[in-house]
């Protein structure tokens, strides 16, 4: 029969024990801590239980916990023991629960390109990493990779394929390879399911940029100059992408310090190059006369063509886009299009080596031997195909006629 009150509990200070029947004990020890505790029998030999401390266990509580221990000792169970497994069995639990985390496609995902930082920009990480947490994570990312199926891959490509995005489809393909075989390569799985995808994707015929080129590159010139619903900002970059047939990007996050008008040159730091190396543009008069331009009108402090609201800010990566949309060239032209006019024109017009106009598209020679071999980048070549270009374009858009160029732009 219980004996003990919870007010004997609180006011019981000395060391000692107190009763409270079936072998449950309030003990006080002789360093002040308070704890009940059990003493049983099994088999003859005597056991003692520490139920749990006062006051995180309350009177009521300790009688609950004291009943399941005497359930135990009448089945011949050490109740000490009982809870030692328990408590294992709930860390081994953890334990492997953690290890299956560390071990599942997400986290060998992310760990796969944090990884790829240092030669991948940070766009493209996101841009990476956006594609698997859209597509393939919601289905397979908390499974272990060790697990996952050609069929798990093969459902997840379905899928994409249906709503009939089949680039995507590919890249999703490409980087679920990369990332089981990064697991393979760091222990964590001895097959690569995705590898054997080969030919599982529906194809359809390439679809190149739109671009555009002679009569139709001197209509589209005259069109952005003469289009009064344009911003200025958003002009004079479409025409330095023209001219420097670079990325719209990188024209797009330019900054006043990557440019050098003494040398005519313009230095694109490689975190913002495709393939993480930098790469130096030659600047053409008229590329010089656009960056004159931007520069009378908004200085020279840091964003080259900064956005319309915010001069700190760059111009929005919709903007190029959404110019030559709105002026009715969707399907038609976009800026990075005008890279493939170049390259055209370019190849088409005989006068420089494929190497040189494809250095000046930044395109990376394959082979190591060579790349390294051509460490001058043909940069006099470059300067004079850019040249030659800012001619061509000047031309194009105004005729034969030598005119300060842009003047005109506003």
């Amino acid at each position: 029969m219980s004996k003990l009150k919870a007010l004997h509990i609180r006011s019981r200070k000395e060391p000692g024990r107190l009763s409270d029947g079936q072998g449950l004990f309030f003990e006080v020890t002789v360093t002040g801590m308070k704890r009940w505790i059990y003493c049983y029998k099994i088999q003859g030999k005597s056991g003692k239980f520490t139920v749990g401390r006062y006051p995180e266990l309350s009177l009521q509580d300790a009688r609950k916990e004291h009943q399941e221990a005497r359930k135990l000792v009448r089945q011949g169970i050490n109740p000490a023991l009982d809870r030692r497994k328990k408590r294992q069995a709930v860390v081994a639990k953890e334990q492997e629960a953690k290890r299956k985390r560390n071990e599942s496609f997400k986290n060998i995902a992310c760990e796969w390109v944090e990884q790829q930082k240092g030669a991948w920009s940070n766009n493209h990480s996101q841009a990476v990493l956006s594609t698997l947490e859209t597509n393939v994570f919601p289905y397979i990312g908390e499974e272990s990779i060790e697990i996952i199926t050609p069929p798990h891959i093969l459902k997840i490509l379905r899928r994409i394929e249906k709503r009939g995005s089949l680039e995507i489809a590919r890249k999703v393909l490409q980087r679920t390879t990369c990332v089981f075989r990064y697991a393979i390569q760091t222990g964590r799985a001895t097959y690569n399911p995705a590898a054997d995808m080969k030919g599982v994707l529906k194809s359809r015929p390439v679809q190149h940029m739109p671009s555009v080129r002679d009569r139709e590159l001197s209509k589209l010139l005259k069109d952005i100059t003469a289009n009064e619903g344009l911003h200025t900002t958003t002009k004079l970059c479409l025409h330095f992408i023209a001219l420097c047939a670079c990325r719209p990007g990188e024209a797009r996050l330019a900054q006043w310090k990557e440019i050098d008008l003494e040398m005519k040159e313009w230095t694109i730091p490689g975190e913002r190059m495709k393939m993480r190396r930098p790469h130096i543009v030659p600047l053409s008069e008229q590329a010089i006369a656009v960056l004159n331009r931007t520069c009378a009108l908004w200085g020279a402090e840091e964003f080259v063509f900064p956005s319309v609201r915010d001069l700190n800010k760059p111009m929005s990566d919709n903007a190029l886009s959404k110019a030559l949309r709105d002026m009715g060239y969707q399907g038609k032209a976009t800026p990075h299009g005008f890279r493939a006019s170049f390259s055209t024109m370019a190849h088409e017009s005989g006068k420089f080596p494929s190497e040189v106009i494809e250095k000046a598209l930044a395109h990376e020679e394959k082979n190591k031997i060579k790349r390294a071999y051509n460490r001058a980048e043909y940069l006099t070549q470059r300067r004079h195909l850019l040249q030659w270009w800012g001619n061509k374009l000047q031309v194009l858009e105004y005729g034969a006629e030598v005119i300060n160029f842009f003047q005109e732009i506003a």
